[in-house]
């Protein structure tokens, strides 16, 4: 009877070994994917295809960064920027949670309410801008208007589709066992409806911080839509995509630091409940 040697595993070569290393860097599955993207940005730039006029390679964009924060211009257009979304966030939670639960919550309210939603919902925010310049002028108020108007109608409807979600079950379940209105609201239906709310405030952050831009462009003193405008008006091209960049990274950082954790963590906490529920039966 013959005898069977184990095989010997062979070595892994060390370029696989590093590449391993190299996917498994959070730093890298986050800036790995810009790389082609930064290099067929500069090849473009330098092949000469487009005038500089027109079009700047990433280099110049750069010194243009460095230059425009040596300067204190950049950071105090961020800083205009991020105090108008602080503000119009805060007030469009404030409203569309609140409005969002009694749409949800109250037959009445939601048959009153719900055509009027559906009607401002389709109409654009940019489409609200000639109104507003004429009650509010160019002032830190109509861009919170704008921003507000952005946020709080997804974000009601995303209220109602969570209310909807929570089984009925649960909210029998509670009132079984002698839970009155309000720990019901907090304690079953809050809880259930905050997956669907999470991505509501997602969504409008997301539509937020392009009305933000849209609504600087046009109404604006200040911010990096004024800037990029303002550049677009003397001809300064780097200055157009460094305020692009900045818009990207910082939604980047924004989504990724604390939107999308906030959304998976809800997510996570229902369906952990969901499946306990289905062990029980």
């Amino acid at each position: 009877m013959a005898v069977r040697t184990p095989r010997t595993r062979r070595p892994v070569p060390v370029h696989r070994r590093v590449w391993a290393r190299l996917t498994r860097s959070p730093a890298f599955r986050t800036l790995g994917p810009f790389v082609p993207v930064v290099a067929l940005w500069w090849i473009l730039a330098e092949s000469g295809l487009f005038p500089p006029a027109f079009f700047v390679g990433p280099d110049v964009v750069a010194a243009e960064f460095v230059e425009m924060v040596r300067k204190g211009v950049l950071p105090g257009y961020l800083s205009d920027s991020l105090e108008r979304l602080v503000y119009g966030v805060g007030f469009g939670l404030l409203i569309g949670l609140p409005m969002g639960f009694l749409t949800a919550m109250s037959l009445r309210v939601r048959r009153a309410l719900w055509p009027i939603l559906l009607f401002f919902q389709a109409i654009a925010d940019i489409a609200w801008l000639p109104i507003v310049i004429v009650w509010f002028g160019f002032s830190l108020t109509a861009v919170t208007f704008v921003i507000v108007y952005t946020i709080m109608f997804p974000l009601m409807l995303s209220v109602v589709s969570g209310v909807e979600q929570v089984p009925r079950e649960l909210v029998r379940a509670a009132r079984s066992l002698g839970a009155g209105r309000t720990r019901v609201f907090f304690e079953v239906v809050v809880p259930g409806a905050l997956p669907s709310i999470a991505t509501g405030i997602r969504t409008g952050l997301g539509y937020g911080w392009r009305a933000l831009v849209a609504a600087e462009i046009i109404v604006g003193t200040s911010g990096i839509g004024f800037m990029m405008f303002d550049a677009r008006r003397v001809g300064d091209v780097s200055q157009v995509f460094l305020g692009m960049i900045v818009l990207g990274v910082l939604w980047y950082m924004l989504d990724a630091l604390i939107l999308a954790p906030f959304e998976k963590a809800t997510v996570e906490r229902w369906g952990m409940v969901r499946s306990l529920e289905e062990g029980d039966r």
